[in-house]
């Protein structure tokens, strides 16, 4: 093989790895004790966690709206969400901003660790568990050293129902 036929495979290889870690990347947080990822290109902003105004007659979960930088954001408890019990925010509360269907939405988790980035042969598919247990929000299960993260499947977080609720509110 000539070396620039060589040269090129070696490229085209280099480029295949860069475009699969890039969008291998994951923020991890914490909710409860239990380590969560959602794809980096979903995430849009990290905030400390603030105040918001409670908008009568939502679900529980719904904690209400907040005001950033001109822009109102519905917010959601993740905790409340995911059926946990609801604690008061900590020092390290933080709400991650999320872009979900053309919408913005906050999430409150309990502490944002970091971002990661995860190879191919880290990820392996949710477990069956049954038809009892509703697994559909995760979308992987990623495998880093000693721990297990669950890569969260955004578009079945939100129902298109509530979403076009979120999207009313930011708007009025």
């Amino acid at each position: 093989m000539d070396e620039a036929k060589k040269g090129s495979d070696i490229a085209e290889e280099i480029k295949k790895e860069l475009s699969s870690v890039a969008q291998n990347r994951y923020l991890t947080f914490y909710i409860e004790d239990e380590k969560y990822g959602i794809n980096i290109h979903n995430v849009k902003e990290i905030i400390a966690y603030m105040r918001t105004t409670k908008i009568p007659k939502t679900p529980e979960y719904m904690k209400g709206v907040m005001n950033l930088r001109g822009n109102i954001i519905p917010v959601v408890d993740t905790r409340l969400k995911f059926n946990l019990k609801e604690i008061e925010p900590q020092m390290h509360t933080a709400i991650v901003i999320i872009q979900l269907g053309g919408v913005l939405v906050g999430f409150v988790v309990d502490m944002v660790d970091e971002v990661l980035s995860v190879k191919d042969e880290q990820l392996s598919d949710t477990p069956k568990f049954g038809s009892k247990i509703d697994t559909d929000y995760i979308k992987n299960m990623v495998r880093s050293e000693d721990e297990v993260i669950m890569v969260l499947n955004l578009d079945s977080l939100m129902s298109q129902q509530e979403l076009e609720i979120y999207d009313t509110i930011s708007q009025d």
